[in-house]
């Protein structure tokens, strides 16, 4: 039988409320935790993250304190929650490490979800930025090991390739093309509409963690790379933020989010290998539900709609996993790479740099910033580990599926850029 949280009994909101005691929790073994433990805290934080902002967002458009307050009472316990994620981090995890279970967050949760959507529109934006955070895995991780002598792999655990996708010089496009169609809730399965909102929140935290953190790196080159790639991320934030239905009201919205959040604790509890880490999956998902369910009382007050205009009957679709899917992804990501590393976004719409017109904004505006490729940080941090090591750091299972991107002795600049 599927899982429905509408047919379980919640508890009090009151309930939801930790002590100090509670709120930290002992972090991971970095040297032991698979890195699917690691992926699923940081996803679980992103969502936590994104339900607290629109909380606030919400609050600022509206005039009615009762729904405030309820607000308010929700609102706490998702920052209870998101501080319970963030002390499962040990102290000794570096930037740079986390950065890479970021990446390896982008990589495999996109590839999972894109392979799970039925709609060829939302399947297609996934699958464009896919190839992005790709790559930003791989340039990432030449630095890690240049700088630290740490190699990826070992944190990504073998489940996730290290090598180039779409090149993020070629990345940077006019601000126009990231701008996609939303997609209104009537045309959208269960499963659009929690793949659009998984993924928006998962680019949304990994943008805030590089714009907030990445000044804080040690050298300069690693600071330039982290402003450079949090640029992207908020490309991607616009990409896949433009596909939410902007038709639904407010609480039309807290009840996707919280139904939404409902759904990725039940897919996180089911997948997890960690006893510990999955009891707090557990925990969270019984809150979920709480504030869930208050979600609904305020949809049917307010707006006299049943959960089901939002959600259907309310069971879920099937549930998200990593482990069982490492080796399909992988397959996953080499096809897509094949097939469209050298496409970029046109509006709405995405097409082969090479059908552009030559006077299209995305070469005037990809020049004027790039300039020199001296000065590009994604560039130069691959240029100068082939100085000092001869050749890339890669993590591949087999040949590259491009032939332009099998040179590991020099970093390719023109796919996906030049006519």
């Amino acid at each position: 039988m599927p899982f429905n949280p509408f047919n379980e009994k919640p508890i009090k909101l009151e309930k939801c409320y930790e002590d100090w005691k509670r709120l930290y929790l002992k972090p991971y073994n970095k040297y032991e935790v698979d890195p699917y433990t690691r992926v699923r805290i940081i996803l679980a934080a992103g969502a936590e993250f994104e339900a607290t902002w629109f909380s606030h967002q919400f609050q600022r458009h509206c005039p009615d304190n009762a729904v405030r307050r309820v607000l308010a009472g929700i609102r706490r316990s998702e920052q209870m929650q998101q501080k319970r994620l963030a002390s499962l981090k040990p102290i000794n995890e570096t930037l740079l490490e986390t950065t890479i279970g970021y990446e390896q967050v982008a990589v495999d949760l996109t590839a999972n979800l894109a392979q799970m959507e039925t709609d060829n529109y939302i399947k297609a934006a996934l699958d464009f930025a896919l190839l992005e955070d790709f790559d930003h895995l791989y340039r990432f991780s030449d630095l890690l090991e240049m700088e630290h002598g740490v190699l990826s792999e070992n944190l990504v655990g073998g489940y996730t390739e290290i090598m180039p996708g779409r090149p993020t010089i070629s990345e940077h496009r006019f601000p126009f093309d990231d701008v996609k169609r939303h997609v209104p809730s009537a045309a959208s399965s269960l499963q659009s509409k929690l793949n659009t909102g998984i993924i928006t929140a998962a680019e949304q935290q990994t943008m805030n963690y590089y714009m907030n953190v990445g000044q804080f790196y040690a050298s300069d080159l690693g600071r330039k790379l982290f402003s450079e790639i949090a640029l992207i991320e908020e490309q991607h934030v616009t990409h896949y933020g433009s596909l939410l239905d902007t038709d639904s009201t407010w609480l039309e919205s807290l009840l996707l989010h919280e139904y939404t959040e409902c759904y990725l604790y039940y897919s996180l509890m089911l997948d997890e290998t960690d006893d510990y880490v999955k009891k707090v999956w557990e925990t969270h998902l019984n809150q979920e539900i709480s504030h869930l369910h208050l979600a609904k009382k305020l949809l049917n007050n307010y707006e006299s709609k049943d959960y089901n205009a939002v959600v259907g009957n309310g069971d879920f679709p099937s549930p998200l996993a990593f482990n069982r899917n490492a080796e399909r992804n992988r397959e996953y990501v080499r096809n897509i790479l094949k097939n469209t590393v050298t496409n970029t976004a046109v509006l709405e719409d995405y097409a082969k740099v090479k059908d552009l017109p030559d006077n299209y904004a995305f070469f005037k505006y990809n020049k004027g910033l790039n300039g020199s490729l001296k000065d590009v940080a994604s560039h130069k941090v691959i240029d100068n580990y082939i100085a000092e090591f001869g050749e890339d750091y890669r993590f591949e299972t087999k040949n590259h599926p491009i032939k332009e991107l099998r040179d590991r002795k020099k970093d390719n600049t023109a796919i996906g850029r030049d006519k």
